[in-house]
């Protein structure tokens, strides 16, 4: 089929080889466009971006699909289908309604459960202990669509949202490719999202990312592991002005207690409001994650000690 594909971050780059591989004609990537980035806030294009300029792929990257010029021009392509997986922007309704088939969507969780810009992460810190993806028919509310396709994936008591992430971008290239092809055949039908369990994966923001050692071991160990490996959460070592600023990007749920923070053994148990958790990955700033047993050699860490 004649397609364009519709994506930026890495979790989209299997599906778009996925199509390729099945024989797929792709008329046109969309990616956003580049953005600063880093300490030298340089301008780094997104990872659809540099997988479709290696492959030759013909690239757009507008800043909005509102504009009539762009819709236009999406029209000109003459699709058979939009492929939809993390673009970042709103397809308003002449895009939706260019292709024949419309624009299939990638999305990261069992809908209706966590619509919105960060499924995978708020699934992790909400404790929940199944995930998947689902292809979806889009409409122009905020992933409503009917879904044509699922597949599922349990989510462990050591799983970061990181490891889920990839496991959802490789479920989630072939479930695209099979339901493509069903629905083309008419094989299968949209069916309606259910009204019920409706909840919102918001951006995350840089006031959930701290550490709260005074709440329970779950949810700390639930908010590490939903951050890691980005954004981190993150915890300070020492007091100001010496203060050390650290992301802890592993942890599992441990016996013991203690006051909120309090470094309880040498392997980095640490206290919260009730239970504890075991730090596995941490990063201190401008250095590589490592273990805490790799950490620990070059931070004098002690029990009794606490953590902000």
């Amino acid at each position: 089929m004649r397609l364009a594909f519709m994506g930026s971050p890495g979790f989209a780059v299997p599906t778009l080889l996925a199509l390729l591989d099945a024989g797929h004609d792709i008329a046109c990537v969309y990616s956003q466009p580049p953005k600063p980035a880093g300490r030298g806030q340089t301008l780094r294009p997104t990872a659809i971006h540099d997988f479709a300029q290696a492959r030759g792929l013909p690239l757009r990257t507008p800043r909005s699909l509102k504009r009539s010029e762009e819709q236009e021009a999406f029209a000109a392509l003459g699709l058979d289908a939009a492929i939809v997986a993390a673009y970042g922007l709103i397809l308003p309704k002449p895009i939706l309604e260019a292709p024949r088939l419309g624009c299939l969507n990638l999305h990261g969780s069992l809908l209706p459960r966590w619509r919105g810009a960060a499924p995978i992460q708020r699934a992790v810190m909400a404790g929940d202990v199944e995930t998947g993806v689902q292809v979806m028919v889009m409409q122009e509310g905020l992933d409503t669509g009917p879904i044509l396709a699922t597949a599922r994936t349990p989510i462990g008591a050591e799983d970061t949202a990181s490891a889920v992430h990839d496991r959802l971008a490789l479920l989630g290239a072939e479930l695209m490719v099979e339901a493509l092809a069903d629905f083309a055949a008419g094989r299968i039908a949209p069916q309606a999202q259910s009204v019920h369990g409706v909840t919102y994966a918001a951006k995350i923001s840089s006031s959930e990312t701290r550490v709260d050692w005074a709440a329970p071991s779950t949810a700390v160990d639930a908010q590490i592991r939903g951050l890691s490996l980005f954004p981190g959460a993150w915890f300070m070592m020492g007091l100001d002005p010496r203060a050390v600023r650290v992301k802890v990007l592993g942890s599992r749920l441990a016996e013991g207690g203690g006051a909120p923070g309090e470094v309880l053994d040498r392997d980095l148990t640490i206290a919260c409001g009730t239970g504890a958790v075991r730090l596995t990955l941490l990063q201190r700033e401008g250095r590589q994650a490592m273990s805490a047993r790799d950490f620990l050699r070059g931070v004098p860490l002690q029990p009794g000690d606490r953590l902000l």
